[in-house]
């Protein structure tokens, strides 16, 4: 019997269990490197892995809510817990960043600059940021293929972290090196930490201003230019013009709102059949998880030169040429206002 093949949510699903897990190992063993090494910047690095653990079971909570189907209380689906989830996950990103920031000025005030067994704490770190970037990378690659706004934000986190591990990387190992020139440079320690605290935190706050704009519903450009070219693809003689697209973003699922102008002389169930026919094509154009709502309208007298229907009694202008759909166009409440040939 051949297996069942996973849905693109199933395995983001997956692969945000295998991050959460993976996470958990990862803070524990930089949390011994800590205790080995007494460095600052390897105790930074093991707070921001406990954030890491804990947005990993946010992510992993939403990517299950997420995938759960429409109901009667959530007719568009569960997809916006993604949105909150990366918001979440972005502030506690920023939260570790003042943490890292906090325990560098620290150091610097006590003049405690410590540090020992650095190379078991190097080797441990290094293991940790390749680990980290090679599910980061993975994660944001899988989130953006399959719209999933919470694995992209698990994937920026990873990354994050892994940024902060090159730098501490970078300090101690120089720090490792004059140690043998008998030069004491451990003040690098704290200062590296600081620098990488404060790159973190601007990875937080992209984070966060991504995700405020999805829970606004903010145009998506990207999805916008999407449809367009599926409709430029797919029309027909019988499709003479769109306006008034809305898409809408839940987390991987896609929402579509258009008004197609249909020639005024069809029956409405010859206008249904086109306007089903139009639908159909775009959702599997599109993949994955969309839901589309094509409403259609009867043509109007300033349509007649960019329709190309020969048998047509309410014609008052011969054909002159062909309207391609574009962005600004196909988005204009007002099928006359827009400039089609911009895409």
């Amino acid at each position: 019997m051949a297996k069942e093949e996973l849905t693109p949510m199933q395995r983001n699903f997956n692969f945000q269990k295998v991050i959460t897990a993976v996470g958990a190992l990862l803070m524990l063993a930089k949390f011994l490197a800590y205790f080995m090494t007494h460095s600052v910047s390897i105790l930074t690095d093991a707070l921001e892995s406990i954030v890491n653990v804990a947005a990993g079971a946010i992510g992993l909570f939403a990517l299950y809510t997420s995938m759960k189907p429409a109901d009667r209380d959530h007719p568009y689906g569960h997809g916006k817990v993604e949105l909150i989830s990366s918001s979440i996950e972005g502030t506690m990103i920023v939260a570790a960043g003042v943490m890292i920031i906090l325990q560098s000025v620290e150091r610097f005030v006590t003049g405690d600059f410590e540090i020992r067994s650095l190379d078991i704490g190097l080797a441990i770190v290094a293991l940790a940021a390749v680990v980290n970037f090679a599910m980061g990378f993975t994660a944001i690659r899988m989130g953006k293929a399959s719209r999933s706004v919470a694995l992209e934000a698990s994937g920026r986190h990873l990354c994050s972290d892994t940024y902060s591990s090159v730098g501490i990387l970078l300090g101690l190992g120089i720090i490792y090196v004059l140690g043998f020139m008998n030069i004491d440079a451990n003040w690098i320690d704290p200062t590296m930490a600081l620098l990488f605290g404060l790159i973190i935190i601007y990875t937080g706050a992209k984070v966060v201003y991504k995700s405020f704009h999805g829970i606004m519903d903010r145009e998506d450009i990207d999805a916008i230019r999407q449809v367009t070219r599926c409709l430029n693809h797919i029309r027909t003689d019988d499709l003479i013009d769109v306006h008034h697209v809305r898409v809408v973003l839940y987390g991987a699922a896609m929402h579509i709102d258009a008004h197609m102008v249909v020639p005024g002389s069809l029956t409405v169930d010859e206008a249904d059949r086109i306007v089903n026919h139009f639908r159909d094509e775009t959702t599997e154009m599109m993949g994955g998880n969309v839901d589309i709502t094509f409403m259609a309208e009867p043509c109007r007298k300033q349509f007649c030169a960019n329709c190309r229907r020969a048998e047509c009694a309410n014609r008052v202008a011969d054909f002159a040429e062909d309207k391609r759909f574009g962005t600004d166009a196909v988005t204009n409440a007002d099928p006359t206002v827009g400039d089609e040939t911009k895409e």
